[in-house]
């Protein structure tokens, strides 16, 4: 949803209607600031990599539009859950949604990132970027009736749990474990051989703390942030995916933005990247110790005993997904 602002009033508008841009007219003329509240929308806790990425792009974006338009953010999934805004960047009543897992629900090349260990570091990502997801993953999205203004960080995944150390698959057998509503994550952790089942984010601590579930996979920010450490034990170092977040928008109520804005906001979401990926990689150092400190038992996972354990998981992608094999061999022959 677009709000006009008139002074100090902000009057809610709908987009593109007659009487909003009436009404932005005659405040011009009468030399009174006027503007649009742009709202991203996002499910991540406060202080998470997530919210601080989402509202750096805000403070960013809000000193170059000046009284032509804000950026609010709304997190916590104040305005729904990553599937409403979804929704909702269609009908126009959310401008930006940052999201990150739920891409795939809509363009199934998006799962590529579902692939267990395909992303070595920040780097290699960057590079995975630049060959393969916009020119080949993007134009999926558009299609679809959306657009990435561009890629920011949700990170590495780690499990967390309450029965015991998970060092090689055979620890997560019989293992109540979230994970979102992603099918190939599904997948991936019946093939380690946990009993993973999907949950909104928001009910996740709850689940954890009545025993529901016994433990989760996220990135150290979200775990911090969302203060899992207090209804989890055990922490291991799996870092089986790496989920990049999406700065997403509607296609069509995009286009209806002005020009001008337009340009401010995607230049402001590719620069907020850097900011993104550094604050993700201290994090994840300060948030370790953090974790640490707090009591949790911290273990290295055998990485690669997982990675033979998921090996399959390329092989059914390449099969169920259009271009999935070449998706994979481009984003592996990348890596160094």
């Amino acid at each position: 949803m677009i709000e006009l602002v008139t002074g100090a009033q902000w009057v809610p508008a709908r987009r593109g209607g007659l009487l909003a841009w009436g009404l932005l007219a005659l405040a011009a003329c009468a030399g009174e600031p006027a503007g649009l509240e742009i709202r991203l929308a996002h499910s991540a806790s406060p202080r998470s990599l997530i919210a601080l990425s989402a509202e750096e792009f805000a403070r960013r974006a809000n000193e170059r539009l000046g009284s032509r338009a804000r950026v609010v953010v709304y997190g916590s999934a104040q305005l729904g859950s990553d599937e409403v805004v979804l929704s909702k960047l269609k009908l126009g009543t959310v401008d930006i949604g940052l999201n990150s897992t739920v891409m795939e629900s809509v363009v199934d090349e998006f799962a590529l990132f579902e692939m267990p260990y395909l992303v070595q570091d920040r780097e290699h990502m960057l590079r995975i970027e630049h060959e393969v997801f916009w020119p080949s993953l993007a134009p999926r999205a558009e299609a679809a009736g959306y657009e990435i203004l561009a890629l920011w960080e949700n990170g590495f995944r780690h499990i967390t749990n309450n029965t015991r150390a998970i060092v090689t698959p055979r620890d997560l057998e019989g293992i109540k474990l979230r994970t979102p509503s992603s099918p190939w994550r599904l997948k991936l952790f019946r093939r380690f051989g946990a009993n993973p089942a999907p949950l909104p984010f928001t009910d996740l601590f709850l689940a954890l703390q009545t025993g529901l579930m016994d433990g989760q996979e996220n990135p150290l920010s979200n775990v911090v942030t969302a203060k899992l450490d207090e209804v989890q034990t055990f922490l291991s170092l799996t870092g089986h995916v790496y989920s990049p977040a999406y700065v997403t928008v509607g296609a069509e109520s995009w286009a209806a933005l002005p020009e001008g804005v337009r340009t401010i906001l995607e230049e402001t979401a590719r620069e907020t990247q850097q900011f993104a990926l550094a604050t993700g990689e201290r994090l994840d150092t300060a948030f370790l110790d953090q974790l640490r400190e707090s009591g949790m038992v911290v273990n290295e996972a055998d990485r690669a005993s997982f990675a033979r354990a998921s090996e399959s998981m390329y092989e059914e992608f390449g099969a169920a997904v259009p271009d999935g094999r070449a998706l994979i061999e481009a984003a592996l022959a990348l890596a160094r």
